[in-house]
This record gives C-alpha cells, sequence and structure tokens, in this order.
C-alpha cells in the first residue's frame, strides 16, 4: 500500500464549513483550476454540512489517488480558534493524481441523504459511516478487498 499523509485544517467558529471545504479543495487541486477542482466544489454545500456535523474531527476525509493516501481531519472550537495543531501546509505530490477519490466521514443518521445527493454530482466522491473504516480495493487480482479500521490503525 502508498503511503500516508496527514492534513489538519482550522474549522468552525475561525473558519466556516463552507471556507474549510474551499481550502482543502485549494489544497488538492494544488491551486489550479481545472475539471478536478469543478467536480470537488460541485459538493461544496455537502461537504460543508459534514464539515459542520464535525465529521472529520475524530474520522479522516479519505483522498485516494495513484500516490500516496491523503487523511484531513479539522479542528473545531478552542482548538480551532487557537491553531497550533493545524497543518494545512502544501503537499509535496499530486493529491489527486491518476484515479482519485475522496472519502467524507459522514454522522450515521445524515449517511443516506449525504450518500444520495453526492451520487447525484460525482462518482469519485462519496460518504462513509464515520464510525467505520474504510474498504480499500485490493492492487493484485488475487487479493481481495481489505477494510481498514483507520482510527484503531491510523489514529487521529
Amino acid at each position: 500500500m502508498s503511503s500516508v499523509i496527514a492534513r489538519t485544517f482550522v474549522s468552525t467558529p475561525a473558519r466556516d464549513a463552507f471556507s474549510t471545504w474551499e481550502a482543502i479543495v485549494d489544497l488538492l487541486t494544488q491551486g489550479t483550476s481545472g475539471a478536478k477542482r469543478t467536480e470537488l466544489l460541485s459538493v461544496a454545500g455537502i461537504a460543508a454540512s459534514v464539515i459542520t456535523e464535525k465529521g472529520p474531527k475524530g474520522a479522516p476525509i479519505v483522498v485516494t489517488c495513484d500516490g500516496p493516501r491523503t487523511r484531513i481531519y479539522c479542528l473545531y472550537d478552542d482548538d480551532a480558534v487557537e491553531g497550533s495543531d493545524a497543518n494545512e501546509d502544501v503537499i509535496g505530490f499530486e493529491p489527486l493524481k491518476g484515479d482519485w477519490a475522496v472519502s467524507l466521514p459522514c454522522p450515521a443518521d445524515d449517511l443516506d441523504w449525504v450518500a444520495a445527493a453526492l451520487a447525484g454530482r460525482s462518482e469519485r466522491i462519496t460518504a462513509r459511516d464515520e464510525s467505520k473504516g474504510i474498504v480499500v480495493e485490493a492492487q493484485s487480482a488475487e487479493a481481495g478487498a481489505l477494510e481498514l479500521d483507520l482510527e484503531g490503525f491510523l489514529g487521529p
């Protein structure tokens, strides 16, 4: 499996949820315009809702591509205001290279509507129950799918 890097963004109340998503999109697209940026911004309202519900506080937004995996967390409340644990630094590789996907952590009660809303806008951007890991497709034809417990394996 590829290596994993993490970034932590300041969110509410220091930055509203929509602006948090825009900052995440800027990181992922490396500030460039184009189809990837357009697709990510097309779900801004939905992503902002997930951020507002504090999904990315304990479970990361997970970005996969043909390179390293990116985990994105958000800081809230006093931690967001202080900002000392934030790390919004530029990534030294293209985080949306090749076959990319974004998985948003979502409260179980909101998962159905969030997944349906995302499906209407993107095949690459999905939602998952924030209390569960994500399914990773194996790279070889001989291996099956692997489910990772991100909280237990990677930690916050």
